[in-house]
């Protein structure tokens, strides 16, 4: 019995994890894992007033004077132990702690200076190009929670709080398994006409990458029982999710749902009312995932994109990085099945509003890689919904 697609979404989002593997790396190491700590904000930034311009720092009540003597200079990074007297300035630079007894700062376009003193040409209004203390951050500030993925702007705000080595969640290894005694390696001589090149681990391998695990390939496998299961278990002894691809479906071949079975793993759906990919199947033991994933090369593609990618991230308590949007339909839509459908499509972005349509996009079986390339979206039709218009609004799972 198939099950509804949104209810197997729902039973991948409910999984909880009960052990998560963290690590310390030092901060440059750190882009793009995800925090496994807040970070706390341990001191205000600035800790004093400072400067935001070239200027000179001076009280406010005597700009009415029209003139002021510069009292002294204020360096960037300097200990100034000079104050602010009435009827004086002190030259201060971008980034230099306010003098004592100065609450302004005018900058250098506003003044000319004649001899030892400045001319104010043009006012400026009390505080002005003064930062507060605290206005960058203030201390005890929660700024990046825990589940964050690292990206440059954390990188900086860590560096500047000297953090060191955060604690972040290890990604996820992710062991590929390819099934099919028809399939060849990279480079592999074909020896008959029935062999073909294996593409689907290295299109999952670099899935994995670029959305937060670690690939671990563990090469094309034949079609026998044992063979499948002593690459399964060995794949479960070292990673945390093992992904395959082929012998899910109904064939005298298909013998991973019973190699599954067998490692004591549970199954916690087979079979789903999506296209493509219904014969899609995800187990679990204890913390690791299995997902069995058809061998068709497109199917095994959108699969892997719709159940694999939220389990890496789940792993580490990260967001899944797919996300829907609306987009307007250039052309009509013709929905083959009535089920959960993902179709390729081409996106752009048009005065501020998406749009999509089918162009150079072939209709087919699901081994149809090549729809994949371009600038590509997924249109999503739930089961209850048919066939579109030209200018209907749709929902469409973007990639990046």
């Amino acid at each position: 019995m198939f099950m509804h697609f949104d209810a197997s979404m729902q039973i991948i989002d409910d999984q909880q994890i009960n052990h998560y593997k963290t690590k310390k790396l030092y901060l440059m190491e750190c882009l793009g894992y995800v925090l496994a700590e807040d970070i706390i904000a341990d001191h205000n930034s600035p800790a004093f007033p400072t400067s935001a311009m070239d200027g000179y720092a001076f009280k406010h009540e005597d700009i009415t004077l029209g003139r002021l003597k510069i009292a002294s200079i204020n360096p960037a990074g300097s200990e100034l132990k000079e104050e602010v007297f009435g009827g004086t300035c002190i030259k201060t630079f971008t980034g230099s702690l306010m003098p004592i007894g100065a609450d302004t700062l005018i900058p250098i376009e506003n003044v000319e200076v004649d001899g030892d003193e400045i001319v104010i040409k043009e006012e400026v209004p009390y505080g002005f190009a003064v930062r507060e203390v605290g206005e960058n951050y203030a201390q005890g500030q929660k700024l990046i929670p825990q589940g964050t993925k690292i990206d440059f702007p954390q990188i900086g705000v860590m560096a500047s709080l000297n953090v060191v080595s955060p604690l972040v969640y290890d990604k996820p290894v992710v062991s590929i398994i390819s099934t099919g005694s028809e399939l060849l390696e990279l480079g592999q001589t074909q020896t008959n006409d029935a062999q073909i090149r294996s593409s689907n681990n290295y299109i999952l391998e670099a899935i994995t990458a670029k959305y937060g695990g670690r690939a671990l390939q563990m090469g094309c496998i034949k079609d026998d029982k044992q063979s499948i299961t002593d690459a399964v278990a060995a794949a479960l002894e070292k990673s945390d999710i093992v992904v395959t691809t082929g012998g899910v479906s109904v064939g005298d071949f298909d013998f991973v749902k019973d190699v599954i079975a067998e490692l004591g793993a549970e199954v916690l759906f087979k079979g789903v009312r999506v296209k493509p990919g219904q014969h899609i199947m995800v187990a679990r033991k204890e913390d690791k995932f299995i997902v069995g994933l058809p061998g068709f090369a497109y199917s095994s593609t959108v699969t892997a994109l719709l159940y694999v990618l939220p389990l890496i991230a789940k792993l580490q308590r990260g967001k899944c990085a797919l996300r829907k949007i609306k987009a307007v339909l250039d052309e009509p839509f013709k929905k083959r099945a009535g089920k959960a459908e993902f179709t390729t499509c081409n996106l752009k972005l048009i005065d501020g509003k998406y749009h999509i349509d089918f162009k150079d996009k072939k209709v087919g079986s699901s081994a149809i890689l090549t729809n994949m390339l371009g600038d590509v979206a997924l249109l999503f039709t739930p089961e209850e919904e048919g066939s579109k218009e030209k200018g209907d609004e749709v929902t469409v799972l973007v990639l990046d």
